[in-house]
């Protein structure tokens, strides 16, 4: 059983009431996950004294609607604890495609753009983020930068990730920044056939499409850019991976 926390914060909130928030990043549905939680949040409340928060971060609709249940814990007549996470995913924050609106609040448009990665909005709301990123830049380029580097983690190993990194490239040149020259030199050596293999796979693996040993290697395999493009797109929709690779035509 996994007891690992991604995150502990204590949160001091102003009217001097103290909690713990667990952030807790969750890819997939989990069925063993829910006692896990149960397990920390018993273990940091007896460590700490504080009461628990427990929050959820979910990049993809499915798993978020999953992580949002009430789990009980004991039989159905009288459960002990019940697990009630906090759960933040794609409809939890609003879509922020607009350079005003992501310069007023650019640490809220970063994490919208991590839970919204995978949507077909996620190049309009990395190129407004750039823009306002880019005016921040002007008074504040550390700052900037820590935000750049916050979004190439937030965007794990996606194909919104392969944008950003092609963003700070093209549009961000202005960076100067260690943080910044480092991303740059990371887009100019993505984008191989290797890559967007595996892009095609996370994709299938998040919308909870099985992909077989045999369909596995044959994107794995593949070394056509154009091909895995073709793939790549119809992953997005997809309702099977033999979908994905049907030959053109059919």
């Amino acid at each position: 059983m996994d007891r690992r926390l991604d995150t502990l914060l204590r949160m001091d909130a102003e009217g001097g009431e103290s909690f713990l928030l667990a952030v807790e990043s969750q890819g997939r549905p989990d069925p063993d996950k829910p006692a896990s939680w149960a397990y920390y949040l018993s273990h940091l409340h007896a460590k700490y004294g504080l009461p628990p928060v427990l929050l959820v971060v979910c990049a993809d609709r499915r798993t978020a609607s999953w992580a949002a249940r009430h789990v009980d814990i004991g039989p159905p007549q009288w459960p002990s604890p019940t697990v009630r996470p906090l759960v933040l995913g794609p409809d939890s924050l609003p879509v922020i495609d607009s350079p005003d609106e992501a310069a007023r609040d650019i640490p809220l448009t970063v994490l919208p753009a991590a839970l919204h990665r995978r949507d077909p909005d996620a190049d309009a709301i990395l190129k407004a983020l750039a823009t306002a990123l880019k005016d921040l830049s002007d008074d504040d380029e550390h700052t900037a930068s820590i935000f750049i580097e916050l979004t190439e983690q937030g965007l794990g190993k996606t194909p919104a990730a392969d944008l950003w990194r092609h963003i700070m490239a093209a549009d961000l040149s202005f960076f100067q920044s260690q943080t910044a020259q480092s991303l740059r030199a990371e887009g100019r050596a993505e984008g191989c056939a290797e890559g967007r293999a595996e892009d095609i796979l996370l994709l299938l693996d998040g919308r909870g499409i099985e992909v077989s040993e045999e369909e596995r290697a044959r994107i794995v395999g593949c070394a056509d850019l154009d091909t895995l493009g073709v793939w790549f797109t119809r992953a997005i929709t997809a309702v099977s991976t033999a979908e994905v690779l049907r030959p053109d035509g059919e």
